[in-house]
């Protein structure tokens, strides 16, 4: 079954003249609209492409990626309005619709948004900006130290709130942020806390001594490829640890201390070495 605003994977069955036409072998035929094949791929091929409903209604297709598939949220630039709503770069070359509809305030050319992808009734893609009728912000089934997919969104009196998993609500406290971050942002994080009331706390870093664990192998690695040895140690600036690893000054010393107690490293002020 085809997915609609999804990346599917199709067989090339046919190609007459410049037409190129995809199957899944239950939907019917799917115009590859890009009307060419890419190098090295022929009839009888699968082809990873994305899939939409055409101005006349057909289905077609688009080796092309975008910046977001239906049910994701993203962060994207207006680049037009007109008389039906404001229109986003999301990579293909047909922009995609934000309804007025769906935006919570008359959007801005150059401006950009974080927008929820959906299809509409008639199975057209478009956006929205209303993405709190599409969130939770009350866990249902994640788990303390899951690893799930941030987006930065507002700042709070807080912190900074984050979707997860582009379906629910999370915070970042001032104290977990070890590092800029920016509105619209991509990144891993961890579920620091699930509070009484089912809110969700976050963390940018694995929590627990799981965090040490990872960082320690992660120190390992680095020593060996820099001769046995770091300008680092436990005298060092926090500013220089995060530069390194991206951790606190205080996970970075909990790390180099397990080694140490294991002998695997020994530590003075200069930094670093690793025995043997």
């Amino acid at each position: 079954m085809i997915n609609i605003g999804k990346i599917n994977k199709l067989n090339v069955v046919k190609q007459q003249g410049a037409d190129v036409y995809l199957d899944d072998g239950t939907s019917g035929k799917v115009l590859l609209a890009d009307r060419k094949l890419p190098a090295n791929c022929k009839v009888g091929d699968s082809l990873d492409v994305f899939v939409y409903v055409d101005s006349e209604g057909h289905l077609a297709a688009t080796a092309k990626k975008p910046l977001a598939e239906v049910d994701d949220i993203a962060w994207l630039k207006v680049v037009s309005l007109n008389y039906v709503g404001a229109f986003l770069d999301w990579g293909l070359p047909k922009d995609l619709l934000v309804p007025f509809s769906e935006q919570y305030h008359e959007m801005e050319v150059g401006r950009s948004y974080l927008v929820k992808v959906f299809l509409d009734d008639k199975n057209r893609i478009a956006a929205t900006t209303k993405i709190d009728k599409v969130l939770s912000d009350e866990s249902v089934d994640f788990e303390v130290g899951q690893k799930v997919s941030l987006i930065i969104a507002d700042p709070s009196d807080l912190g900074i709130k984050a979707i997860i998993n582009n379906s629910h609500w999370g915070m970042l406290y001032q104290n977990e942020l070890y590092q800029p971050v920016r509105k619209g942002q991509k990144l891993d994080g961890y579920i620091k806390q699930i509070r009484e009331d089912r809110k969700i706390d976050l963390s940018l870093h694995q929590p627990g001594y799981g965090k040490v664990v990872s960082l320690t192998d992660s120190i390992i690695a680095k020593l060996k490829a820099n001769n046995g040895e770091l300008k680092l140690s436990d005298k060092s600036p926090p500013e220089a640890i995060y530069a390194t690893f991206g951790v606190s000054k205080k996970v970075f010393k909990q790390a180099i201390g397990a080694l140490y107690k294991q002998q695997l490293i020994t530590i003075d002020k200069s930094g670093i070495k690793l025995v043997g």
